[in-house]
Formats: structure tokens, C-alpha cells, sequence
């Protein structure tokens, strides 16, 4: 995936081939754990919400994931805030 925001300069995906991240079933799997070492998974995953990109894994979460989240979530206008603010228990 080639990004061009500002953000997109530190990501993890810029050293994988972009198709590796827009795969189906288990090989999910593997795209979601280039983004655990990612340091901008907050806001890459944040533009995919607001810009409602339906596929890929983005972020660390699937397209189903980010719909499951959406779907839970559908007051909150910025999802920016909701992921930088921690959960409370």
C-alpha cells in the first residue's frame, strides 16, 4: 500500500507488498501482524473509518472488523478521538 499522508512515511505496510494486505480468510492473519509492529496504527486505521475503506486490513483490523466497530459505534463523529481516548472498564 503506498500512502501518501503524512503518517504514511512511518508505516510498516511501506516495506511489504501492498497485496499482502488486502487478502481474504486466514491469511488475515499475517497483514494484521505487520501491523502490530506498526508505530501509526492509530491513524491509519483512523483515516479507514472516516473514509470508510471497505477493504484491506487497515490498522490492524479487518474490513469486517472496522464494520463490526462502526456498527457499535455509529454516534461517534470522529474517530480520531475515540481511538486516542483509553477504555474505560
Amino acid at each position: 500500500m503506498t500512502v501518501k499522508f503524512s503518517w504514511g512515511e512511518k508505516a510498516a505496510c511501506q516495506l511489504v507488498d501492498p497485496d499482502s494486505l488486502f487478502v481474504e480468510g486466514s491469511a488475515q492473519h499475517h497483514a494484521k501482524s505487520i501491523c502490530s509492529t506498526c508505530p501509526v496504527t492509530t491513524e491509519c486505521l483512523t483515516y479507514a473509518l472516516e473514509n470508510r475503506i471497505e477493504h484491506g486490513v487497515w490498522g490492524g483490523m479487518t474490513d469486517r472488523e472496522r464494520r463490526a466497530l462502526r456498527r457499535r459505534r455509529p454516534h461517534i463523529s470522529s474517530r480520531g478521538k475515540l481511538l486516542d481516548t483509553p477504555r474505560k472498564k
